[in-house]
């Protein structure tokens, strides 16, 4: 059992930005000739890749931080915190969400789960995503 000045340690530690997941997403787009920014501040939600002159925002959710419905499980120490806290970002999530929908941007949310099982389906998707919205402009 881990004291609990280890577990702030271990949470504190945690990466809000850059996670190997966004990294993965980032590196193979960029790969296939695709330019962008991450986590644009400028943009609402602070999107871990956008490019604007598509109006595409790409966020890249993790199971456990954006309360997966099939993978996410409360944690047994303070889970009325964690309850909170997740459900708080899943709000959070859908508001991003329909702002980027009111302002007609095109928005893409990938799951860890899809992205671990499926990367190259997922990356493909994408990326036929973004050629799509390149020939509407």
């Amino acid at each position: 059992m881990k004291t609990p000045e280890e577990i702030h340690k271990m949470m504190s530690s945690i990466k809000g930005k850059n996670t190997k997941l966004e990294l993965s997403v980032s590196k193979q787009l960029w790969h296939r000739g695709f330019r962008f920014r991450k986590n644009v501040k400028s943009l609402f939600g602070k999107p871990d890749i956008a490019i604007k002159k598509f109006k595409v925002v790409i966020f890249v959710d993790s199971c456990f931080w954006h309360g997966c419905k099939d993978h996410f499980k409360i944690p047994k120490k303070n889970p009325d915190y964690w309850l909170k806290k997740i459900n708080r970002n899943i709000q959070r999530d859908q508001e991003v969400t329909d702002y980027y929908k009111g302002e007609k941007w095109n928005i893409i949310r990938i799951w860890e789960h899809d992205l671990k099982s499926n990367s190259a389906v997922i990356i493909e998707d994408i990326r036929n995503f973004l050629i799509d919205c390149k020939n509407k402009l």
